[in-house]
């Protein structure tokens, strides 16, 4: 590899750390940390999260840079919007769901999540690739490193969300249930401001929709 590529690959790593604290990426994590009662199953959620995303970022981002892909605005839009209702149902369960005994690992819930942001964010990280990156194995490694750097970032932005509602909730009992209420309604509130973006100012649903990859 070619000294500028393997600079832009270690650089992949310290922006897949920033990637993981997207606003949306935020809401959605502390809606599902919200409900645990320990730094491990956190830190557990995080880690599943990140993981779902590297996924289709490998996939879908891999067959992006692979075979040169143009991805047409509505399907770029429509990928986000599944991530806007997405978030109105995570915060919907928040709201509707009771104090319960957790299980003993975390629910396959935060892998999904991240399978769905994964999803949608991939168009834009595989065209950021091919825009620095011309050899396609640099580009998957740059790929490769973004997902293990989100992974790492993931893992401490639900930490350091859970860190402080744990060391309270522990001393008030009802305070871990108004965390996970407000944490639902932000949810809720955060996925229709992003729809509303979507479909008004990007025209998801007019003649001629108009999306840019971030």
């Amino acid at each position: 590899m070619l000294p500028d590529a393997l600079t832009a690959i270690a650089l992949g790593g310290l922006l897949g750390l920033r990637h993981a604290t997207d606003a949306d990426h935020v809401v959605a994590v502390t809606a599902i940390v919200a409900k645990e009662k320990s730094l491990k199953r956190a830190a557990g959620v995080g880690a599943l999260w990140g993981i779902g995303h590297t996924l289709t970022l490998l996939l879908v981002g891999g067959a992006i840079v692979a075979f040169r892909l143009v991805i047409p605005p509505r399907i770029g839009l429509g990928l986000e919007f599944g991530v806007a209702l997405m978030l109105i149902l995570l915060g919907y369960a928040n709201l509707r769901s009771r104090d319960e005994a957790p299980a003993e690992r975390p629910s396959v819930r935060p892998l999904l999540v991240g399978l769905v942001h994964g999803l949608a964010g991939s168009a834009a990280v595989a065209l950021l690739v091919l825009a620095t990156i011309r050899g396609t194995l640099e580009a998957f490694a740059y790929l490769l490193v973004f997902g293990l750097g989100t992974i790492a970032g993931m893992v401490a932005v639900t930490v350091l969300l859970a860190a402080p509602a744990l060391y309270a909730g522990a001393r008030v009992t009802r305070l871990q249930s108004g965390v996970r209420l407000a944490a639902g309604a932000l949810s809720i509130a955060f996925g229709l401001l992003l729809a509303r973006e979507l479909i008004v100012e990007g025209g998801l649903f007019s003649a001629t929709p108009t999306w840019e990859p971030h």
